[in-house]
């Protein structure tokens, strides 16, 4: 039985065996997502402008492991050009290219915008002006919920959690009003916003991922974005960890394998969930707060990392466990990493590929 089949992936025709796009495929996602293509035989086109420093590693890990089936389009997605001339012969795209931290968007808002919001509709445009257009999977952000501030929480020793009986049971639904927060929230939540008006109004096959954290192999994440593998890092570095807030703010962390399969799952059921948002992580079962991270990482690594508190940031929410739900009973997807398990293989890789990988090794994730 081949991968595909595994995983349940039922498209017909040749999308599931054509080539694939991914912009921002230098990166932690795009990495991920390009490997598993790639194993399956797949042609990759990678569209990357490769400014994050670090991502060349991952470039020439990808080429080293799969050849010449590893395209590579130097390129920005602010520049309607070369999106265009990366999408001309895909028949998926998984669109990860971004600019990722709130924290950078609020140093400038202009840059993020054209990013994450005009960068999205290039792509949107370049793969409207196909006759077949292909589908497309968009990365968004728990951030378009805004800061959840409405959300009544009880607080217990080591985390927040909702007053309301469904929400914490179940998470945060996409029937939650939008209310963007931060010109990051605003910038992808635009992007969001179109990508699901193409599906509509153009019949560009298309779905958005409101995404939660992401962990895994080839993350290295800053203080900015990628907070598991930072906090992670750091431990091993034996440098000290700052915690904004309290640290009982609480998150739903969601394996980068069981991303994959979303991903591919949304892939091969585009006919029915095309126009559509879903959000998308570890959900309940999957949830840890920043100091119970704090001992999840004293068991890993034998020690405590030091740890100093700052001020709350901008936008950030107390609570956000992700409802997921709707795509399940869409695809049959469901995550099974727990927490633990997939905190070591992380914890494993960074062990096994530092000091060789950068810590400043940026990722296309959605920040948190």
């Amino acid at each position: 039985m081949t991968r595909a089949a595994r995983d349940g992936r039922t498209d017909g025709g040749n999308a599931s065996t054509g080539a694939a796009l991914i912009t921002g495929g230098a990166g932690f996602i795009g990495t991920n997502v390009a490997d598993r293509l790639l194993s399956d035989g797949r042609v990759v086109t990678i569209l990357d402008n490769l400014s994050r420093p670090g991502v060349e590693r991952n470039l020439r890990w990808l080429c080293d492991r799969h050849g010449a089936r590893v395209r590579v389009e130097v390129g920005d997605i602010r520049d309607p050009r070369a999106v265009k001339r990366a999408v001309r012969d895909a028949t998926q795209v998984f669109h990860f290219a971004a600019q990722v931290a709130v924290t950078t968007s609020l140093l400038d808002p202009v840059d993020d915008f054209e990013v994450n919001a005009r960068g999205t509709l290039n792509l949107l445009e370049a793969m409207r002006s196909r006759r077949d257009p292909p589908s497309l999977v968009f990365t968004s952000t728990n951030k378009v919920y805004g800061d959840l501030e409405d959300l009544a929480l009880d607080a217990d020793r080591t985390r927040y959690s909702p007053s309301d009986a469904a929400v914490r049971r179940h998470g945060v639904n996409e029937l939650r009003p939008i209310s963007f927060h931060s010109p990051y929230g605003c910038s992808k939540g635009t992007a969001d916003q179109y990508v699901l008006d193409y599906a509509r109004t153009f019949k560009v096959p298309g779905a958005v991922f409101r995404m939660s954290c992401i962990y895994g192999p080839h993350q290295c994440g800053t203080e900015d974005q990628g907070w598991v593998a930072h906090f992670l890092i750091n431990a091993i570095d034996g440098k000290t960890i700052t915690v904004y807030g309290d640290g009982m703010q609480v998150r739903d962390v969601l394996f980068v394998e069981d991303l994959v399969d979303a991903f591919l799952r949304a892939q091969a059921n585009m006919r029915s969930i095309s126009g559509h948002a879903f959000n998308i992580g570890g959900g309940p079962s999957n949830t840890t707060s920043l100091v119970e991270l704090l001992d999840h990482i004293e068991t890993l690594h034998g020690e405590r990392p030091e740890v100093e508190f700052d001020a709350w940031r901008a936008a950030d929410q107390r609570y956000y466990v992700s409802d997921t739900r709707r795509f399940r009973a869409a695809t049959g997807w469901a995550a099974k990493t727990s927490v633990p398990a997939g905190l070591e293989a992380l914890y494993k890789w960074l062990q096994d590929a530092r000091p060789s990988v950068p810590v400043q090794l940026a990722s296309d994730t959605v920040a948190s």
